[in-house]
């Protein structure tokens, strides 16, 4: 139940203006997913700053799997930052079933060098279904942002709960096309070991879709992102008796205003 991509996406926001990171947004993320999903440091973040987050994605789609048995998912999120510390709660709820989770925490942004940033963070989350389940998460991010056309990161989210962790590297290329529009397109290779699965630890799925941002004003933007997964060894071992395809296609749209 990996949201930093959602938290990713959504506190990017703060630390960096008008930069948008997904996962798958994190996500996730989500968080990208958001990503979480699209959690960056920057140099010059304001004191104070609130960003109001609302979304919604086609499939609730976590470490490569479709957590929701049909429908989408509607994101709303609240974050407040001051100086490199930010908390934040987000709250997500099926389109079409009984599914609504929870997910409140603090992250704090480092500045490691000129073109190395990262953040270290902690989040609680409860979800509400047939049966209610809850987790701790540890989460930490790495950025290295030397070339803008060719950004490299690295997630690690370790779960109490799972007794495991979950790794996910990827590539980002923020492409401006106006003042106002930036594409993004990434691919995400991730890793499981324990996290979602104990009978394997290794490649999980492998992940590719384009972002898009659209800043209506200084306060307002507008983005979205269409992604597409790849299962890979852990996500087949898992559900070996499935005929069922397991790559997942979706889509998200959000919109944010930061004050």
């Amino acid at each position: 139940m990996n949201r930093l991509t959602a938290i990713s996406l959504t506190a990017s926001l703060l630390f960096n203006s008008c930069y948008l990171f997904a996962d798958d947004l994190a996500s996730d993320i989500s968080i990208d997913d958001a990503h979480l999903n699209q959690i960056v440091a920057n140099n010059e973040v304001t004191a104070t700053e609130f960003m109001l987050d609302l979304g919604w994605d086609s499939r609730y789609i976590s470490e490569g799997r479709n957590n929701l048995d049909k429908g989408g998912i509607f994101w709303a999120t609240a974050v407040y930052q001051y100086e490199n510390i930010s908390l934040y709660a987000v709250s997500g709820r099926a389109d079409s079933e009984h599914y609504i989770e929870w997910n409140l925490g603090l992250e704090y942004g480092i500045t490691l060098s000129d073109n190395l940033a990262g953040a270290v963070g902690y989040q609680r989350i409860e979800a509400y279904a047939d049966d209610r389940c809850s987790d701790n998460e540890f989460f930490a991010y790495l950025e290295y942002t030397a070339l803008d056309w060719l950004t490299p990161s690295l997630g690690y989210t370790y779960s109490t709960e799972a007794g495991g962790y979950f790794v996910e590297a990827s590539l980002h290329s923020n492409w401006e096309l106006s003042d106002s529009i930036t594409v993004t397109p990434y691919i995400t290779q991730a890793f499981d070991f324990q996290y979602v699965t104990e009978a394997h630890d290794g490649a999980n799925h492998f992940q590719f879709g384009l972002e898009a941002q659209y800043q209506l004003n200084t306060q307002l933007m507008l983005s979205g992102h269409l992604s597409h997964t790849i299962a890979q060894e852990d996500i087949k071992r898992e559900n070996s008796d499935s005929q069922s395809n397991l790559n997942q296609t979706y889509a998200g749209v959000h919109i944010s205003w930061s004050f």
